[in-house]
């Protein structure tokens, strides 16, 4: 893709994000030098990183604040995939695949609930 085409495309972005309620903030992405902008729900976002910025104060400890983005990630995908066991579970009617589901759902909630703990802690 060309370097012109990647640019229209940022741009694309950015206004879409505005149009969401998205505010420009006076920061710039520390990647790529493109300004952030805030979401309706607080969190700082890079359109053209398409990623989350995350701001470490002088004198905070950075891996607490990655320790803590890793912890949601990972909580995000445990609760992605109870929804698609959920799924499988609705449909399927072999029992002896429903209890290996269960099996495998019953190892992904303990999982989460550690994860939740060790977030409480």
């Amino acid at each position: 893709m060309s370097q012109e085409k990647n640019e229209e495309q940022h741009i694309k972005r950015m206004a879409d994000m505005l149009r969401q309620g998205a505010t420009l903030t006076e920061l710039a992405c520390p990647a790529c030098a493109s300004p952030i902008f805030r979401l309706r729900s607080g969190g700082l976002w890079c359109a053209k990183c398409e990623k989350k910025v995350i701001i470490v104060k002088e004198g905070e400890d950075p891996s607490k604040i990655t320790g803590s983005i890793v912890l949601e990630n990972l909580e995000a995908t445990l609760l992605a995939k109870i929804q698609e066991i959920q799924n499988k579970m609705e449909h399927e009617q072999n029992m002896e695949e429903l209890q290996k589901l269960g099996t495998v759902l019953s190892g992904l909630l303990e999982n989460l609930e550690k994860i939740r703990k060790t977030k409480r802690a």
